[in-house]
């Protein structure tokens, strides 16, 4: 069996646009021309791998799985080119990173800004997603590598771990549970919080605890970043749940009172995922070893 890489460039194109159209239009082809091109792949694999109504296209099952074997072929194909672009160097080349909230907010722009200071010639994709997405993106090859926190289930991936992520409760001085050393979850629910905004990984997180209890996240105001939620916890507006390097950062500007939560997921270890380390183009091994320089390495078979 023959694949054309056009041919499955021109795949993803439509797979990821709304309609045949608008992706033959990214693989610079005419709709027919494309159209005729995704039929004989279609005949190759004897599979339908689209279906075409009206208002766009839809993968079928055999177009997911096909999908997903595509991004990663054009991934390493692109790996590839980069690695011999710049080659024995890490100089050169294009990073996707999906991360949790607290590395997009907290750790990565002061490690990307000096890695990238120093490579001129390498460019980034930063996204914020969540750890389900993270892990999916990994596994699929949508991205090159995942940044995350807490225990890791899904197989078929290389996991380095490289640091703790502990979550603590900030509140107003004065608050009532600022007398405590320690507080669980549940305390803190008779409260209103100040979270992060939709979408946001930590907000999610907090989310499934609170549903385990059986009880509701109440939520004063949502905000984009932590400063901002500190912010508001200084003013008295609700009490909010945020990693420690936050709490302690914005402690030193910032009238805040820092409880120890009572919560077995309060330590969660971060980690590095990547679909196969060894298979990395030189500029992602570089980023990570910036990231991470004493990682511990463990694979999911």
């Amino acid at each position: 069996m023959h694949f054309d890489l056009a041919d499955l460039r021109l795949f993803i194109h439509i797979a990821e646009s709304p309609s045949l159209t608008q992706g033959a239009r990214r693989g610079h082809l005419s709709p027919a021309a494309a159209s005729a091109r995704i039929k004989a792949l279609e005949s190759q694999l004897d599979a339908r791998l689209l279906y075409r109504d009206s208002r766009g296209v839809e993968l079928t099952p055999a177009g997911q799985r096909l999908l997903q074997h595509a991004r990663l072929i054009m991934r390493q194909v692109d790996y590839l080119k980069s690695e011999f672009a710049a080659y024995g160097t890490d100089s050169a080349g294009h990073i996707r990173i999906f991360a949790n909230t607290t590395a997009v907010t907290e750790f990565l722009p002061e490690k990307l800004a000096g890695f990238l200071a120093a490579r001129p010639g390498v460019t980034v994709d930063l996204q914020e997603r969540l750890s389900r997405d993270i892990v999916r993106g990994v596994l699929d090859g949508s991205t090159d590598l995942g940044i995350i926190a807490g225990p890791v289930e899904a197989r078929g991936m290389e996991i380095l771990h490289f640091s703790t992520d502990r979550l603590v409760l900030a509140l107003p001085v004065g608050h009532p549970l600022a007398a405590e050393a320690q507080v669980t979850l549940s305390q803190t629910l008779d409260y209103q919080h100040i979270g992060l905004h939709e979408g946001s990984t930590l907000l999610s997180f907090l989310r499934d605890q609170v549903e385990r209890l059986g009880r509701q996240l109440s939520l004063r105001i949502q905000v984009s970043s932590f400063e901002a939620v500190c912010r508001m916890i200084e003013a008295g507006v609700g009490i909010g749940v945020i990693p420690e390097s936050a709490a302690s950062r914005h402690s030193r500007t910032m009238r805040l009172a820092i409880i120890e939560l009572d919560e077995p997921w309060a330590v969660r270890e971060r980690s590095i995922l990547v679909r196969e380390f060894a298979a990395l183009p030189g500029t992602v091994k570089a980023l990570i070893a910036t990231l991470a320089p004493t990682a511990h390495e463990r694979t999911n078979p």
